[in-house]
């Protein structure tokens, strides 16, 4: 396993900048093993909701989890309002950083992360986890 940890900068979307991330280091497998900041706008889908709920003002990130992979991450979020009312839901595109949020990814090198369709399954694009063909082996014989 291999970490790592990136700060992000006021204005920067919060999803689309891990998936920048993702695909800059070409992670095929991952998670988030922590992330706090702050945001200024928020973009969820709450549970079992089709559509996304937009929320202005200042949050704190209390929580991120979820997978990371270049073919596709599947993050939930959980924020916090001055007051400390606190929800959560599925990130999406367009959650605005505020001042900041440092980010610490997992990455597995021995997996490979995919979402497929799968038949008979939820009608949504699941994870596939597959195990990484391992290298050539070169057996040396001395003669």
């Amino acid at each position: 396993m291999n970490t790592y940890t990136f700060r992000l900068k006021p204005g920067q979307d919060l999803f689309d900048s891990i998936e920048t991330f993702a695909a800059d280091k070409k992670i095929e497998a991952g998670c988030v093993l922590s992330a706090v900041g702050s945001l200024t706008h928020a973009t969820l889908r709450l549970a079992n909701h089709p559509s996304y709920n937009e929320y202005e003002g200042h949050f704190e990130i209390v929580s991120m989890t979820g997978t990371v992979a270049v073919s596709g991450s599947h993050l939930h979020v959980s924020i916090s309002d001055g007051d400390g009312v606190t929800i959560g839901g599925h990130l999406v595109s367009g959650c605005k950083i505020y001042t900041t949020a440092e980010i610490v990814l997992a990455v597995f090198d021995e997996v490979v992360y995919t979402r497929e369709l799968l038949e008979n399954d939820s009608g949504y694009e699941e994870l596939v986890v597959r195990a990484k063909p391992l290298p050539p082996r070169r057996i040396f014989v001395e003669s």
